[in-house]
């Protein structure tokens, strides 16, 4: 094949195979993501036949990840990270050091040397954010409060990953067992890191969100769709490059702020969905780039060890995450999908190996160990999801533990005794207090219409019952919170969350403890507000739906005003 059309030949040959691949998998009940990873491994240079450009698959491979990036940032807002921050800032701290501690422990049993063994478990510790939101768009929760504590513990890792792929040049030769480093100079590039880093921050809060909006208003006022795409795509990969170039963080963080920012407009929605296509695409040839650097042959020569790679990636870290998640007193649920999230590993890690073997600290071993334990936690990510639910049944049916836990006695969970006897009786309970559960509850106080919160995120009820709101604290698809939120003796349920997957739990749960109650729920699904209609589930708001009846009710009282009768 001629050096001027490789770039065709892998896009080529890459989707090709990923279709064919990704749609036998899905044959046989399969996540079609185990076809990508296998297009991969056969365009390979480790199997015979056809072989790919590994380093354009690569880059390719990169803008997939800025893309993604840049769509989680178009619905990931600031307020949602600072949201979770109280969890997700300690957790991934604590979760990246006890996944390095085993991945050195595991090392330093082969007899590898420190700095091998550092790096070795630092690629171990870190996630994928590329898998984590394929799977949480597949299960519809990335909108969810768990889905905004797995994406906001993975920035945070993201952060960490960044500081230590600057710190790891200059400490190498005392990691390799050479002189101690420099101190003042070790010092001197971990505060340029951290002014680099919050220069890049600060610039996209302050200057990012008002420019960028306006930017994407003065190319919407063109009225050409390309242009809006052009302009949508340009700022994603751009500002990735820049914050790359310029501040040294990762093409990953950067599309994320890109998004935060670009989330300020009132086009972010339309933003979001020009460029998922193109998402889609450059995602698929993204999991095609991890399986091209997977040699088949480590799975013969160190199965023992491959073995125990993938027990710490997808047993270890996921054990660390949900005990920590549990420390912190939420639910056995949000534990489970935490610790599901963080059961695989990827780009972050494929970038310190190699860095690691560049600097001589990693031994050639490591980089097949490390990719052959990506390779196989990715491919069984989508079953520990999948597990999860069944998972969580089987330990509250069979451990006395679990069920204490779960039922312990939290001060948020339940309804302070000195409550109103108006918010205990024909009352609202507003399910989820996000964009949508707000403004329902500044119309309700502004009606004097009682009513009680009940959501997953344990800062924002303490943060209510401080501004005198009825909030309890837990997860509404289990009849203890619904219980304490007193929904026996309600008039309405409002569920403004946009968990899809357990809504009908909490419809079920309500109704059987309150047959009579008058039920709105929200989505943003036309099948879903299909299924819902047909369930008889009550009144269901589709958000598009809704937004052109409003506008069409206007359109005809304005044009009704004053009109000649005919």
């Amino acid at each position: 094949m001629p050096h001027s059309v490789s770039l065709i030949s892998t896009i080529a040959v890459g989707l090709g195979l990923a279709l064919v691949f990704g749609f036998l998998a899905a044959c046989i009940r399969l996540p079609a993501l185990v076809g990508y990873l296998l297009a991969g491994v056969v365009i390979g240079p480790f199997t015979p036949g056809f072989v790919a450009d590994a380093g354009i698959a690569a880059q390719l491979a990169e803008i997939g990840v800025m893309l993604l990036m840049f769509g989680v940032g178009l619905h990931f807002s600031l307020d949602d990270l600072l949201a979770v921050r109280k969890i997700a800032l300690p957790g991934a701290v604590v979760q990246m050091a006890v996944a390095t501690a085993l991945g050195m422990a595991l090392a330093t049993l082969w007899g590898w040397n420190l700095g091998g063994a550092l790096v070795f478990g630092l690629s171990l510790s870190v996630a994928s954010t590329v898998v984590l939101l394929r799977a949480l768009e597949s299960r519809g929760v990335l909108d969810s409060f768990n889905g905004r504590i797995a994406v906001g513990w993975l920035v945070v890792e993201d952060l960490a990953m960044v500081l230590v792929l600057v710190l790891l040049p200059p400490l190498g030769g005392w990691l390799a067992g050479g002189d101690v480093a420099d101190a003042n100079a070790l010092w001197k590039t971990l505060g340029f890191t951290l002014l680099q880093v919050g220069g890049f921050v600060a610039l996209m809060l302050i200057v990012g969100r008002r420019f960028f909006p306006w930017l994407l208003w003065q190319v919407q006022r063109t009225g050409s769709r390309e242009l809006f795409t052009l302009c949508v795509v340009a700022a994603a990969v751009s500002i990735a490059f820049g914050s790359t170039a310029l501040f040294g963080v990762s093409f990953a963080l950067g599309a994320f702020f890109a998004g935060m920012v670009m989330r300020e407009s009132e086009f972010s929605h339309r933003a979001a969905e020009e460029s998922l296509p193109l998402r889609d695409a450059f995602a698929v040839l993204f999991f095609v780039s991890v399986g091209m650097l997977f040699d088949p042959m480590v799975l013969v020569q160190r199965p023992l060890q491959v073995i125990a790679v993938v027990g710490i990636i997808v047993v270890g870290k996921s054990i660390a995450a949900a005990a920590l998640v549990l420390a912190f007193r939420y639910p056995l649920n949000t534990a489970l999908t935490v610790s599901a999230s963080l059961a695989q590993i990827g780009e972050f890690s494929f970038i310190l190996v190699g860095l690691g073997a560049s600097l001589g600290l990693l031994p050639p071993e490591g980089q097949s160990l490390v990719l052959a334990g990506a390779l196989i936690s990715i491919a069984l990510n989508p079953a520990a999801f999948y597990c999860s639910e069944p998972m969580q049944r089987w330990i509250l049916a069979r451990s006395a533990v679990a069920r204490r836990m779960e039922a312990r006695d939290d001060p948020m969970a339940e309804l302070p005794t000195h409550t109103e006897q108006k918010y205990l009786a024909q009352q609202v309970v507003l399910v989820g207090y996000g964009r949508v559960g707000r403004r329902i509850a500044a119309t309700m106080q502004a009606h004097h219409i009682p009513f009680v919160v009940a959501e997953q995120n344990r800062e924002t009820v303490e943060r209510l019952r401080g501004e005198g709101v009825a909030a309890v604290f837990g997860d509404a698809s289990e009849p203890a919170t619904l219980i304490q939120a007193h929904i026996a003796r309600a008039r309405m349920l409002v569920i403004a969350t946009p968990d899809s997957l357990n809504v009908r739990q909490m419809i079920a749960v309500a109704r059987a403890l309150n047959p009579g109650i008058e039920i709105a729920v929200r989505t943003h699904s036309e099948t879903e507000a299909r299924l819902l209609n047909e369930e008889q589930a009550g009144r269901v708001f589709l958000g598009e739906q809704e937004l052109a009846q409003s506008m069409a009710r206007h359109v005809v009282e304005r044009t009704t005003v004053g009109a000649p009768a005919h």
